[in-house]
């Protein structure tokens, strides 16, 4: 069993629990980081960063929007990883590795290809080796949409998923509310500069007809909303319809109940990038899922401890659940 998480007194609030550890959380890289680069079947690639000494069974980490495997929580959760005996290989969706990617193509919520082209590469090289999968957020959602299209496919002893926005629909609209605003603007900001930066990348390295993918959209400089963005962008570069059908389709929950790997997704009620209507009824999972929301923790937070000396709750938890369906995940 496991305690219930308290926030940390002086971190008694949703923003708070949100804001200090994505910009105030000060942590090295692990020791011993190896990137590898990972050619894709498009002609494009993917960067993972690994942290291996080839036998302990293996996590693979997906980090959430405009985050990268320099992440806090994705640095911290490969620390804690460490400690406990485990492997990892965090994986830098398109462009966030901190090279651009060669082709007009980006990552988004539903986008399930490259974990699954790593998972099989991954399998390919290691048969008999115990794995287990964690998302955070947008990587939350990839996780469990991917887990659910797999079904009984999958061999991995045990995923997580924490703070996922599993009805994209609900969390647009509620980083449209309140001070949920300034999440939306920075975000944006972030978006919008990493597609400038891809435009011009795409017309140095001589890509023309990919950039030309991109001019087609249009100024994005006017885009004041998640639901503008993905209607212009996401879906002129994924082939979906609208924002609307890009929610529809991409939106994780209506997968719950077809996973058949064990699976813990970490909730928070206060989460400040949705609202209560995103969490599933226990009519929605599977006998595989196991739904624990926290009445505090904000979005990718989970901070507890004593005056600035911070705990990370959400590790500590990863850590519990793979070790219960991963015993030999310790063995020394």
């Amino acid at each position: 069993m496991h305690n219930a998480f308290r926030p940390a007194w002086w971190l008694n609030s949703p923003h708070l629990q949100t804001i200090y550890p994505a910009f105030l959380r000060r942590i090295s890289p692990p020791a011993g980081v190896r990137r590898e680069r990972l050619e894709t079947p498009d002609g494009d690639f993917l960067d993972l960063d690994w942290i291996d000494n080839g036998d302990r069974p293996l996590a693979i980490l997906l980090h959430g929007l405009a985050g990268s495997s320099r992440s806090g929580y994705i640095q911290g959760l490969q620390h804690s990883l460490l400690a406990a005996g485990l492997a990892s290989v965090a994986l830098n969706f398109r462009g966030c590795s901190g090279e651009m990617n060669r082709m007009a193509r980006c990552y988004h919520s539903g986008e399930t290809e490259d974990i699954d082209f790593l998972y099989n590469t991954l399998r390919r090289r290691f048969p008999n080796r115990a794995m287990a999968a964690i998302g955070f957020s947008l990587g939350g959602n990839v996780l469990l949409k991917w887990l659910g299209e797999q079904g009984d496919k999958l061999e991995l002893s045990a995923a997580v998923a924490v703070s996922v926005p599993l009805l994209l629909n609900e969390c647009a609209d509620k980083l449209d509310r309140g001070f949920s605003k300034l999440y939306r603007d920075y975000l944006l900001r972030e978006l919008k500069q990493y597609m400038r930066v891809k435009l011009r990348h795409l017309q140095r390295i001589g890509q023309h007809e990919q950039a030309d993918r991109i001019i087609q959209l249009g100024d994005l400089s006017g885009i004041k909303s998640f639901w503008q963005y993905d209607d212009k962008v996401v879906a002129g570069l994924h082939g979906f319809k609208d924002a609307h059908d890009y929610y529809r389709r991409s939106s994780s929950r209506q997968f719950l109940k077809h996973i058949r790997v064990p699976t813990l997704v970490l909730q928070a009620r206060d989460d400040p990038f949705m609202t209560e209507r995103v969490l599933p009824s226990s009519a929605e999972l599977s006998d595989r899922v196991q739904l624990e929301v926290c009445a505090g923790g904000g979005h990718v937070g989970f901070v507890g401890g004593a005056l600035f000396r911070p705990e990370y709750w959400v590790e500590e938890r990863i850590g519990a659940f793979l070790r219960q369906h991963q015993p030999s995940a310790t063995a020394r």
